[in-house]
């Protein structure tokens, strides 16, 4: 009898534990979903980061074992804190914590999927206690917890073809953590339309790859990868497997590219593939071929021909003095290096975010054009750009804006940019 009382009272004391246990998770998911609820409501338009030019005493302390490294320094610590970075994937790729607490600015975290008990073993970013919670929004608890000072943006959503520019544009460096084959495509495409770095890693087995695309002339994705595989050729690690650490390795080797690139470095990997084999414990590198002329990328069609105009065309316009306003779209960097002197430069960004300064040279530009025009039609207007993708953008904008926001235009844009320029008409202007 005594037996069956201390039997039952045990079995009793297992299932009131497990009652608690219960209710502490329940009561994390619902203070979870809570949090979601009020994070994704703000991920549409991010307000820009607020520029640091200093280091108070706080961010000395925290940062104090690597402001000590020469190639970093305070110089470096500043720009990192002035940079966003999106990671696509929050899984076994660690670069998140890292970068967190190395002092990234902002860290946009996406990921469609949950946490399951199967991750747990590689995704270290992830608890016992997050299970079922959003990767996503996890990620983000987590990030918190160890840097309260960075940003941490959630995204739980699936990336799309409607999303994927809107939302990469909005950050300066793009740290993909994907691990299948149609998210690699997409990324990689709207960092190009975007002109955004991409660190990209992998992990399966015990092998790793990194590089780094899309950076300062060197490939992307598809000049690699032009089409994707047959799907049956494709293997993750949910049917492969991979080992704990090896993703690890990777996630820490693409921090450290992010970091690099935010800091001012150059990237080691920007025209390289570095490669891990986790069962000989050997790295090696592998020098990838040039970005390719014939890249789908660099053949973006979003106007009819009657939107754009030839550079021997423009050419002849230029020749005949037929007034017209030519704007180069192109980041200043860019612009510093080279421009056409008959040029002004409003950069993409500015259209796209309608910054007062810009817009009002705009106005101020087409109506003195107006003018000596005797008021008799509407202003041609021209968009250059390096390679003819951004330029075809700002046209659809400033045809949004046309009778507006700004006087009525004839726009078109200048057919593979300042590179076709080069090319076809002026050996001697620069390429980059």
């Amino acid at each position: 009898m005594d037996d069956t009382i201390l039997s039952l009272k045990t079995k009793l004391w297992e299932k009131e534990r497990e009652i608690a246990v219960l209710k502490k998770k329940l009561d994390q998911s619902e203070k979870g979903n809570s949090l979601l609820t009020e994070l994704l409501e703000k991920v549409t338009n991010l307000s820009p980061l607020k520029s640091n030019t200093t280091l108070n005493n706080d961010d000395i302390m925290r940062y104090s074992r690597q402001l000590l490294l020469p190639e970093l320094g305070v110089k470096g610590q500043v720009a990192i804190s002035n940079i966003s970075v999106l990671v696509v994937g929050c899984g076994g790729l660690p670069v998140a914590q890292y970068l967190a607490a190395a002092g990234i600015g902002r860290l946009g975290l996406l990921d469609y999927d949950v946490v399951e008990l199967s991750n747990l073993h590689r995704q270290v970013l992830h608890t016992e206690l997050t299970q079922g919670q959003p990767k996503a929004l996890s990620a983000a608890q987590a990030i918190s917890r160890l840097n309260s000072m960075v940003q941490c943006v959630p995204y739980h959503l699936q990336l799309s073809r409607e999303n994927a520019t809107q939302l990469i544009q909005q950050y300066d460096i793009v740290a993909d953590c994907s691990d299948n084959v149609p998210t690699r495509y997409l990324v990689n495409d709207a960092c190009v339309l975007t002109a955004k770095p991409l660190v990209s890693a992998s992990a399966l087995r015990m092998e790793g790859q990194l590089t780094v695309y899309n950076y300062r002339g060197g490939p992307c994705y598809r000049c690699l990868y032009p089409a994707p595989p047959p799907p049956e050729t494709i293997t993750n690690c949910s049917d492969g497997g991979v080992l704990g650490v090896v993703p690890g390795i990777m996630g820490c080797l693409q921090a450290l590219e992010v970091l690099k690139i935010a800091s001012g470095q150059r990237s080691s990997f920007e025209k390289q593939l570095l490669m891990f084999d986790g069962q000989e414990g050997r790295f090696r590198s592998i020098r990838l071929r040039p970005k390719q002329a014939e890249c789908v990328c660099r053949r973006l069609i979003l106007l009819t021909k009657e939107q754009r105009v030839s550079v021997q065309e423009y050419k002849a316009v230029l020749d005949s003095s037929t007034p017209h306003l030519l704007i180069d779209v192109r980041p200043k960097v860019e612009v510093d290096i080279c421009h056409l002197p008959t040029s002004i430069h409003i950069p993409l960004s500015s259209l796209e975010n309608k910054k007062a300064e810009h817009i009002t040279l705009l106005k101020d530009t087409i109506s003195d054009l107006k003018q000596k025009m005797d008021n008799k039609s509407q202003v041609p207007v021209f968009v250059v750009c390096k390679l003819g993708n951004d330029s075809q953008k700002a046209v659809q904008l400033l045809e949004k804006m046309s009778g507006l926001e700004i006087e009525q235009i004839a726009v078109k844009d200048v057919i593979g940019g300042l590179m076709a320029w080069a090319k076809r008409i002026d050996p001697t202007f620069p390429q980059y």
